[in-house]
């Protein structure tokens, strides 16, 4: 690495609030003893990145691989993806998909209808649309490429974007899931088929001090701004949900809403590589706590690249090249820091089960 560069300080001294977050998302806690666990303390992980999703996992448990992640979306049922909160693919535990899309899936309606107009597809061919894919999926997992045959047949436009949004409709009207990984990808399912009867729908209100709660497990300390952002509600239902938990919560002078039973903030965080979407950059209204002056460089266009995380900032981005982790620096990394990151892209390549070159798993870009 060039001398020349900055350095970046070792342990760098963190917020108090930050410091909060990264215990309540578990990077800086004990470790979880399954992908099931992050998943319910989380409620949600940004799941439309494969690999970030299973990487999220990765950072927040100990000796896990990406293959008991699949193992928990296709034979044990445990976990799904599907369009929630926000409109984009989330990861969740299967036993909160029903509340859940019954809370923030309405609002997407409209957005779902303006992308099928503009993608070519009439309300009555979406109509017909979804009743193809659900007749499909009832024989059983679908992948993709069936779907999209099938709604050919059908006279229903699957060019550019319109497929996407066919699937997205199903869903939004709780038909369709993800669900087993078939030859690599996520085949489409029932949901009543593949999650069984859903239980008794949550009261509006049952369902937003719910969420209220559980959003503050792996987000607080928080704001209602927050969470609405997060969860695709109205500000006014994020009001609604934590003044319905008001007696659960703890006064704070910064009047950030956070609960009685707050982790330790003080626990250090180790310097950790995480990954595309991590749920450290969407649980707030701000990123500025961890990425600084870099959130151009971390988020682009949209995306959000993996990075390593040291203290609470991000002190570069990596990509995988080869069964080896890259690592592009944003300033000279101190030894302590640039050994723990280089066991940590170690545990990555593990993680994924991946090959990299013997001894070797981490390269830093001059």
């Amino acid at each position: 690495m060039s001398r020349t560069r900055d350095r970046v300080p070792s342990g760098p001294s963190v917020d108090p609030v930050a410091a909060a977050r990264l215990c309540s998302q578990l990077l800086s806690a004990p470790p979880a003893a399954s992908a099931l666990a992050v998943t319910e303390h989380l409620l949600a992980v940004q799941g439309q990145d494969p690999r970030g999703a299973r990487l999220a996992i990765r950072a927040r448990t100990h000796g896990l691989t990406a293959g008991e992640v699949d193992r928990a979306l296709t034979e044990d049922r445990t976990l799904l993806i599907t369009w929630l909160n926000r409109g984009t693919l989330h990861l969740v535990a299967s036993a909160d998909y029903w509340w859940l899309h019954a809370l923030t899936t309405p609002q997407l309606a409209t957005a779902n209808t303006r992308r099928l107009a503009q993608e070519g597809v009439s309300p009555d061919q979406a109509d017909r649309g979804v009743l193809v894919v659900a007749r499909v999926a009832s024989d059983g997992p679908s992948t993709r490429r069936q779907l999209r045959g099938a709604l050919l047949s059908a006279g229903v436009p699957v060019q550019g974007q319109a497929l996407v949004h066919i699937l997205v409709l199903a869903s939004l009207r709780g038909l369709l899931v993800r669900g087993p990984m078939v030859d690599g990808e996520q085949a489409f399912v029932l949901a009543r088929d593949w999650l069984g009867v859903p239980p008794p729908e949550l009261e509006r209100e049952q369902a937003l001090a719910r969420l209220a709660h559980r959003y503050l497990v792996g987000h607080g300390p928080a704001s209602d701004r927050d969470l609405a952002k997060w969860a695709g509600v109205t500000l006014g239902d994020s009001r609604r949900a934590f003044t319905s938990i008001a007696h659960e919560l703890v006064d704070r002078p910064d009047g950030l809403a956070a609960l009685t039973v707050e982790p330790d903030p003080n626990r250090a965080c180790p310097p950790r590589l995480l990954g595309a979407f991590d749920p450290l950059l969407l649980g707030w209204v701000s990123r500025e706590p961890y990425l600084g002056s870099h959130q151009g460089i971390v988020t682009v266009n949209g995306l959000f690249r993996p990075f390593a995380l040291v203290g609470s900032r991000a002190v570069g981005t990596w990509t995988l090249t080869r069964g080896e982790v890259v690592l592009a620096p944003f300033a000279e990394i101190g030894s302590a820091d640039a050994e723990a990151l280089r066991l940590d892209a170690q545990d990555v390549v593990r993680f994924l089960g991946l090959s990299g070159r013997p001894g070797k798993a981490l390269t830093q870009q001059p």
